[in-house]
């Protein structure tokens, strides 16, 4: 199995951390959020990992290699440059053949922290394969979902609908930024992004998850989850997250 785990982002909100330090460097207990990233991708079983990168990214080539030296590990990792910010659809859309011979992959956003058991994750979306499932979305109970990407599910975990920053949410369920998905994810990409010479920009909230209405589902996570996008989220993580847990 393979995984894009999209970490290139400039990480303004966690300024003054990120002016010297890429975000998905930023230390969780002294160990690397990408580390702690590529080690549960590993352990659920993915062999190979794409890496985007933009900010600072030196410092994430110099930190992959070292890893690579340093690790007895099975994962293979590639990195991609962007010399502009592609968004998270953009990147996939960009490296889609990546995963031209896979029928299952995982998409995970670098910022978040999580416990998380991606296996049962991947076990919930093999279920529904035949229930015309195209995506899993990996869903959490937030406290500001005006904030959030917000799903609305019927009893059987079917997504009915999908609202970026809805100034009226209809539930509190938002969208973690992990997801598991098939190859037919591409087809709804919007038809114009095929015609284009150049990468095109694409926000997957706004530009490719409403169109799969009726075509995902979701999974509850259980366990601990926090997006550390801002200093005061950071902090709280170094509290939360236990020593043990690397």
């Amino acid at each position: 199995m393979k995984a894009f785990l999209l970490a290139a982002g400039k990480g303004t909100r966690l300024q003054p951390l990120t002016s010297t330090v890429p975000k998905c460097l930023v230390p969780i207990r002294g160990v690397p959020l990408l580390e702690i990233w590529l080690a549960r991708l590993e352990a659920a079983g993915v062999a190979e990992v794409l890496i985007n990168l933009h900010h600072l990214a030196d410092q994430v080539k110099a930190f992959l290699q070292e890893r690579q030296r340093r690790a007895a590990n099975n994962l293979k990792v590639v990195w991609v440059w962007e010399e502009v910010l592609l968004g998270s659809g953009g990147t996939i859309w960009a490296n889609r053949d990546f995963v031209a011979d896979e029928e299952t992959f995982l998409i995970v956003y670098a910022d978040n922290l999580t416990d998380m058991d991606l296996k049962d994750m991947l076990a919930d979306h093999q279920g529904r394969r035949e229930k015309d499932c195209v995506l899993t979305m990996g869903l959490f109970h937030t406290q500001n979902p005006s904030a959030c990407g917000i799903a609305e599910l019927d009893g059987r975990g079917k997504i009915l609908s999908f609202v970026e920053k809805p100034p009226h949410p209809a539930t509190n369920l938002a969208n973690a930024g992990i997801y598991v998905a098939s190859r037919r994810l591409f087809d709804f990409f919007p038809a114009a992004v095929n015609q284009r010479q150049d990468p095109a920009v694409l926000d997957l909230g706004h530009d490719v998850l409403p169109r799969l209405t009726g075509k995902m589902y979701g999974y509850r996570i259980k366990g601990y989850l926090r997006d550390i996008g801002t200093l005061a989220a950071y902090y709280a993580a170094q509290e939360e997250w236990p020593l043990e847990r690397k």
